[in-house]
């Protein structure tokens, strides 16, 4: 016979076995995030953003989520990935410059102690944390010297890619798996048919994703997926080359223009905005079909990226965690204008440089980087005008021209900060969260935001102090908000890169270019980019109190954030 005490305790039982589910749910239920960055590409170089290169994957991506056409990055490669890695302004990390000790706070061997990676701040409340790619965040690099500033050491459990910036997508110049250097050819774990670094990123993240799966699926993971793609050298796969034959024919001009109609149409750009001045004139360039063959490997190579970025996608939907993954996808840095292996003379002084053409064995690690002298089978590099880049023996960037296409309509390139040289691409998609499908948010935002948002979304506590040391405070504001449509409060945005200065406060910026080999700075110029995001309208004559206003709040923060003392001549 029942009792009613029976009968209460088979009730109680009944409700919390219906409640396991959820109660397991609410202990998984914080977001895993995937942090995904392209290299050296300009604002308009994906489809959603006014692009003829195929890019379905990130074009779908914007679909289902936003699109920010006011997202900031740090104008290079190595303060990119210091601030985006730790929600600071770079020279607070010691990665002010590029790499190396300037004997200053600001410019160190790499990033320093008084920082946290998103990996280490995210690993101390149970996310499981995975790096696939370039790191470029610390100046030892060899094989036998310190690794406290590598990835494994800055909170990833796993890491595969490269500890330095660029290199052949053949045979990758630092390679390594978790802390120790590899070839492609000595790699246990790693043998397709066609090593390619691109779909080596691709393919150990998704191994990374796999084996998550397989023995931690109870926890959530962090993972930074850096690609090099379409950094120099112009490297891609024949079949990703064949897709673009003709598509540059016409030259710069023409797909400049077209992308910026285009831009205009997808609302990347307002309607009033204007083209800053072109940097070529495709009437007078020599070498058209060289040219042409550029920018159809540069093409190549994002498409490739954007097949990767596919695949990882379609892993994580193929698990059902596709839902609940905040998924982030940006650039490093405006297009490049560097002339690396375009010189008319480059090859012939390259050819003589190779003394041995014998092949490199499987365990020998490339020498040098810039560039290395032979591919592994022992062939010569190669570059200059007439040596069609793609294959593993060239080594050519695609040049200032098409840089400017890469940054449609904007001014300037990577390593200045006007709108050319820190304008990015941020895709977000979240599709638990984000039920705006498809919109555009136009608040501005940068790099340091990042870490701030990681943190929001997954429930952790940033540290005011780690492994004993003091961490400086977040600088950048979450992005949740504005997920949902929501302002984002802020009293400004600042840069400093090679002299070159700007501070962004609501929609008026002062900037201006300085010489780091001098120190000299030119004058600043003032923009009102609600109405010329272009800046080809300088408002400083007209408005010298805001420019004291501006100036005075970028001085401020110069040296809040240890940009000065400046490494430059002139200080």
């Amino acid at each position: 016979m029942k009792t009613k005490a029976n009968t209460f305790n088979m009730v109680l039982v009944s409700m919390l076995l219906a409640l396991l589910p959820n109660l397991h749910l609410n202990a998984d239920s914080r977001p895993n995030i995937l942090l995904i960055m392209s290299d050296d590409m300009g604002f308009s170089d994906i489809g959603c953003y006014g692009s003829e290169i195929h890019t379905p994957n990130l074009d779908r991506m914007a679909a289902s989520g936003l699109r920010y056409t006011q997202f900031y990055n740090g104008a290079r490669c190595c303060p990119t990935r210091a601030s985006l890695l730790t929600g600071l302004y770079a020279h607070q990390t010691g990665v002010g410059h590029m790499l190396g000790n300037r004997r200053l706070p600001g410019y160190q061997n790499g990033l320093n102690r008084h920082s946290v990676t998103i990996a280490e701040a995210l690993a101390t409340s149970g996310y499981r944390t995975y790096m696939s790619g370039k790191w470029h965040v610390t100046t030892h690099t060899q094989p036998e010297g310190p690794k406290d500033n590598w990835p494994l050491q800055r909170g990833f459990d796993k890491f595969y890619g490269t500890i330095i910036g660029a290199g052949s997508f053949f045979d990758p110049h630092t390679l390594c798996r978790q802390n120790t250097f590899i070839t492609p050819v000595n790699d246990p774990d790693y043998q397709p048919k066609t090593y390619y670094y691109t779909d080596a990123i691709t393919d150990n993240a998704v191994r990374f994703l796999d084996d998550h799966y397989g023995s931690s699926e109870s926890e959530p993971f962090f993972m930074y997926v850096s690609y090099t793609a379409a950094h120099w050298p112009m490297h891609a796969l024949p079949e990703d080359i064949e897709k673009y034959k003709g598509e540059y024919d016409l030259g710069y001009d023409f797909i400049r223009e077209r992308r910026f109609e285009r831009m205009k149409q997808l609302g990347i750009i307002d309607e009033t905005t204007k083209m800053s001045p072109p940097a070529g004139d495709w009437n007078r360039t020599p070498h058209k079909e060289w040219e042409i063959r550029c920018m159809e490997v540069y093409a190549a190579m994002v498409d490739r990226m954007d097949q990767g970025i596919g695949k990882i996608v379609q892993s994580l939907d193929a698990r059902g965690a596709l839902d609940n993954t905040l998924i982030l996808f940006l650039q490093d840095n405006g297009g490049c204008a560097e002339g690396f292996g375009r010189g008319e003379n480059v090859n012939t002084n390259w050819l003589k440089a190779v003394k041995d053409r014998s092949p490199m064995g499987e365990d020998e690690l490339q020498p040098t980087l810039w560039p290395p002298m032979k591919a592994r089978d022992g062939k010569p590099v190669q570059g200059g005008p007439g040596v069609m880049p793609g294959p593993a023996d060239t080594y050519i960037a695609y040049g200032r021209h098409w840089a400017n296409v890469s940054n449609t309509p904007f001014r300037e390139y990577k390593h200045w900060v006007h709108e050319g040289g820190i304008s990015t691409p941020l895709i977000v998609q979240w599709p638990a969260r984000i039920k705006d499908a498809g919109s555009l948010r136009k608040q501005p935002s940068h790099l340091i935001d990042v870490m701030a948002t990681c943190i929001d979304i997954s429930h952790s506590s940033y540290p005011k102090v780690y492994r004993n040391r003091k961490v400086h405070p977040m600088e950048g504001k979450s992005l949740l908000p504005s997920f949902y449509g929501s302002p984002i409060q802020r009293d400004y945005i600042a840069w400093e890169h090679e002299a070159n200065c700007a501070i962004r406060m609501g929609d008026w910026k002062l900037v201006r270019k300085g010489r780091m080999n001098t120190g000299d700075l030119e004058p600043w110029e003032l923009f009102d980019l609600s109405k010329d995001r272009s800046e080809l309208n300088d408002l400083s004559l007209d408005q010298p109190e805001r420019v004291s206003q501006m100036e005075k709040k970028w001085m401020e923060w110069a040296s809040r954030a240890n940009v000065h003392p400046w490494p430059w001549s002139k200080k």
